[in-house]
């Protein structure tokens, strides 16, 4: 199949009527995709939208914005720039920050519905299973880059990423094609040109094959990790199908690998960053805790915990600060370090209320009708929370009084006092 044959493909079998975007940064690559997507249009028409993300990094990136403008307007093709800024504190390092943002930008700009096209090819992919291999990734490391995926409602896709670059080169200078190189991808000190500028010549040097042979073992990598993913999908089925709590009796039952896939396959399931290899065994290790222990294994973004024989999974989150309150009328949407709510909050016989927010102390005590006075402390116990839930209990004030009690991780009211309206109540 030719090369222009590959993309009339790919375009074809893009929703009819969605704008499809194609990444631009004005290399070689990039350049011959949006050449050939315009090309393809032809016969199979679709709007064709470029983006490209203006980094910052180097004084050449001005240039970059302005050959994909030459191109675009030549090609007759609408260019959105998204500008980014590129922090390194999140020790991604530049590249892996670089990477970062561009996908912040993608999201930025790209709307659910609609497919974003990437200019990676083979070659990419062997660098990429190489990068991985060195870092001691797992199956789903090695496979590298998908040909698609779905991520947020837009399709990502790579219509290159079988062609090797050599044909790439071949093809665009048979069309005259002009593009802008980036002299930062002569930095040997960044890992994937090392690789692609002194490793893999020599590597071919000796197996001719050796870009399709790393191409063809990702491949078998994601097919692996694909029935790895089914594996663990029917695991978790059998656990009760709730990926923020497994049953630890179930788990303890066991191989450590399956416990360490089925634990992966859950933090994905809810979006959660999967946690590093130490903070894995650690929580595997702390399954066999006591009954009444409380267990905690923390790691960027996210957490487990066990209580009662369940472990959870979920996002991590800050401590709150001593001392907060804030004052509400009982109607405005809530704005809390734990996030924002819109709970109501109103007295039976109506009229305008001066509330106040704040977290427990201990010691509240509510009254209740048809029950008296109850202990906040004995409300929780009867509601069976776990115990960083009842540590986030926000208490509402009116004047000395207690009138109700939130909590924010279920967005709703745990009890309203007597004479009290609050919606929505906790399930």
């Amino acid at each position: 199949m030719s090369l222009q044959s590959t993309i009339d493909r790919a375009l074809a079998e893009t929703p009819s009527g969605r704008v499809v975007w194609v990444a631009l940064s004005g290399g070689l690559d990039s350049s011959l995709l949006l050449t050939l997507a315009v090309e393809a249009c032809r016969r199979y028409p679709r709007p064709i939208h470029a983006l490209h993300v203006h980094h910052g990094l180097q004084a050449a990136a001005d240039d970059f914005e302005k050959h994909c403008g030459w191109l675009c307007s030549r090609l007759g093709v609408p260019l959105f720039v998204e500008r980014v800024n590129i922090s390194l504190s999140g020790g991604l390092g530049l590249e892996g920050a670089a990477r970062q943002a561009r996908y912040l930008a993608f999201a930025r700009r790209v709307a659910a519905g609609e497919t974003l096209w990437l200019a990676q090819h083979r070659d990419d992919q062997a660098e990429t299973f190489l990068l991985a291999a060195l870092r001691g990734s797992g199956v789903r490391g090695l496979a590298g880059m998908p040909v698609r995926r779905h991520a947020g409602g837009v399709v990502l896709e790579r219509p290159l990423l079988s062609i090797p670059r050599s044909t790439l080169e071949a093809y665009a200078g048979s069309l005259g094609l002009r593009w802008v190189d980036d002299p930062s991808n002569d930095d040997q000190a960044l890992d994937r040109n090392f690789l692609r500028r002194s490793v893999l010549p020599l590597l071919k040097a000796r197996w001719t094959h050796v870009g399709e042979a790393l191409a063809d073992a990702a491949r078998h990598s994601g097919e692996a990790d694909a029935l790895l993913d089914e594996l663990a999908a029917q695991d978790l089925e059998r656990l009760g199908g709730n990926p923020g709590q497994l049953a630890v009796t179930a788990l303890k039952a066991m191989s450590f690998p399956r416990q360490r896939l089925l634990i992966r396959h859950a933090c994905r399931r809810l979006s959660l960053p999967t946690p590093p290899e130490s903070r894995l065994t650690a929580l595997m290790t702390q399954l066999t805790a006591r009954r009444d222990a409380r267990v905690r294994i923390g790691w960027p973004d996210g957490e487990a915990r066990i209580w009662r024989e369940r472990l959870y999974l979920r996002r991590a989150v800050s401590p709150l600060p001593a001392g907060w309150r804030i004052d509400w009328d009982g109607l405005t949407p809530l704005a809390t370090p734990l996030g924002r709510f819109t709970p109501t909050l109103r007295r039976r016989e109506g009229g305008p209320v001066e509330l106040r927010l704040t977290l427990r102390q201990g010691g509240e005590r509510m009254r209740l009708a048809g029950r008296g006075s109850r202990d906040l402390k004995r409300l929780l116990q009867e509601a069976d929370l776990a115990p960083w839930e009842r540590e986030r209990l926000l208490v509402a004030w009116h004047g000395e009084t207690v009138v109700a009690a939130l909590l924010p991780e279920q967005g709703g009211w745990l009890a309203v006092a007597e004479g009290w309206e609050g919606v929505p109540r906790c399930r």
